[in-house]
């Protein structure tokens, strides 16, 4: 377990008080390969993570690497489904923060094996053998039998509806890729382009709640300098600062310029509609997370309702897996897809909510904002570039400029886009003197804040 434990200025409606940490896991072999695997956390609580990792770990110790990503679904099943650990889940909280970590630990294993970044292996994976990563229970009725023989017919019958359909969507948008490359020489294939540009990013560094308006101009002049031209507000705590902070952002930032503005959940349906039309002036994008992350037909009624203003909602970070992100798209409850690295089954459960997206023509701008959340969901983006979507409109990935530094293989940022990393392997390795500086309770920063309390417990 890790904590950062490093002061922290990220502020949000909810959650005011964060100290930023992970479930750090490595997964070891007898033959010397590692894999590297985290969940983020906000701080209390990461120690409960920790005893469902090591609740899991039994069904994980003495497995092969082979033996796992050769019938990668049934290995997901057999950590998710448990007869006994899955009644505190099942597939949400903690227990699946957990699995994350477990799962993101292979994957990044598997990546290392093949000597290839992770995004770079589900890019050039087969796609009947990436589809054989992905759980489908639950949400075969997002893909019908009858839309699968409709656009997939020359298939081969063998394979069930679900398979059939998201198959044809891997190699529907794959076969568009090679058409590209031989019809049109103008074009820059799809992975060279992501080589040369990268993917676009937005940031949310500028407007944390609780920043001066004068520390709001200074970082939204500085990211303006830097190239940046996505940008993120967070509101929800007060409408007359929400509306002072949103107009000076969109008088700094132009109106050619995008904005959106997230709420972290703060408020009831019939009070996001009312305060999300008053900021309606300026113009966002969407809005976040604008209630409870489990009310999907509260974010239907407030998506329903923004439609004339033209905003859009977003939502997932907290979504707690594939079978909600489902219902979600099935009752237009949001237009932005954000999916998470942590909060839902890693790769696995993640291809199956790109799918998901592709299939009901939904773009996906992933949720960034935490330790290693950047380093791991780039990955996950630029598969969704080069294999399913090969569109950037309204498409970006979030940024958060800190932390960074306790990584192998830190995210690369140029010209306000996500440089595609060239590392083998997830992105998640953490640096052995961060380890050994902030664990939790060993590491010297926690050794002297727990002496520093226990000598004023002492005093007192």
């Amino acid at each position: 377990m890790v904590c950062t434990a490093e002061h922290c200025h990220v502020t949000v409606s909810q959650h005011s008080d964060p100290d930023y940490s992970v479930a750090y896991v490595v997964v070891e072999t007898d033959a010397d390969l590692k894999g590297y695997g985290l969940t983020f956390t906000v701080g209390r609580g990461t120690e409960i993570v920790v005893c469902a990792v090591e609740a899991l770990s039994s069904l994980v110790i003495g497995k092969t690497l082979e033996e796992i990503v050769t019938d990668f679904s049934a290995f997901y099943r057999l950590l998710t489904s448990d007869g006994q650990m899955r009644w505190i889940g099942p597939e949400k909280g903690v227990i699946h923060l957990a699995t994350a970590a477990i799962l993101n630990a292979i994957w990044d294993m598997w990546s290392r094996a093949e000597s290839k970044p992770l995004w770079k292996l589900l890019v050039d994976m087969d796609p009947r053998k990436l589809i054989r990563c992905i759980d489908f229970r639950y949400i075969t009725d997002a893909l019908t039998e009858q839309e699968a023989l409709g656009e997939v017919c020359q298939l081969n019958d063998v394979y069930p509806e679900l398979y059939q359909l998201s198959l044809y969507i891997l190699e529907k948008a794959k076969a568009g890729k090679e058409e590209r490359e031989k019809e049109d020489v103008y074009l820059i294939l799809v992975e060279e382009q992501m080589l040369k540009e990268g993917y676009p990013a937005y940031t949310t560094s500028c407007a944390w709640l609780g920043y001066s308006d004068e520390q709001l101009s200074q970082l939204c002049s500085a990211a303006l300098a830097e190239g940046w031209t996505r940008f993120k507000v967070k509101v929800g705590a007060d409408l007359q600062d929400d509306i002072r902070r949103c107009s000076l952002i969109r008088k700094m930032i132009g109106p050619e310029n995008t904005l959106m503005i997230d709420a972290n959940q703060r408020w009831n349906v019939g009070e996001a509609v009312s305060w999300i039309t008053t900021l309606a002036e300026f113009r966002p994008l969407w809005i976040e997370e604008p209630t409870s992350p489990d009310d999907i037909l509260g974010h239907a009624a407030i998506s329903k309702a923004l439609v004339p203003l033209g905003i859009g909602v977003a939502t997932g970070e907290q979504c707690h897996n594939r079978v909600m992100f489902k219902q979600f798209l099935q009752a237009s409850a949001l237009q932005f897809v954000q999916i998470d690295s942590c909060r839902v089954g890693s790769v696995n459960e993640n291809l199956a909510i790109l799918l998901m997206a592709a299939k009901f023509k939904v773009p996906v701008c992933p949720h960034a904002g935490g330790v290693g959340l950047c380093e791991l969901v780039q990955h996950l983006i630029l598969f969704d570039y080069i294999s399913l979507s090969a569109s950037l409109n309204n498409r970006m990935c979030e940024y958060v400029d800190h932390l960074h530094e306790h990584f192998r293989s830190p995210t690369v940022i140029k010209n306000a886009h996500y440089m595609p990393p060239m590392d083998p392997g997830f992105s998640c390795e953490m640096l052995d003197e961060s380890v050994q500086k902030y664990g939790f309770p060993h590491g010297d920063v926690w050794r002297s804040i727990l002496k520093q309390k226990g000598s004023q417990d002492n005093f007192s």
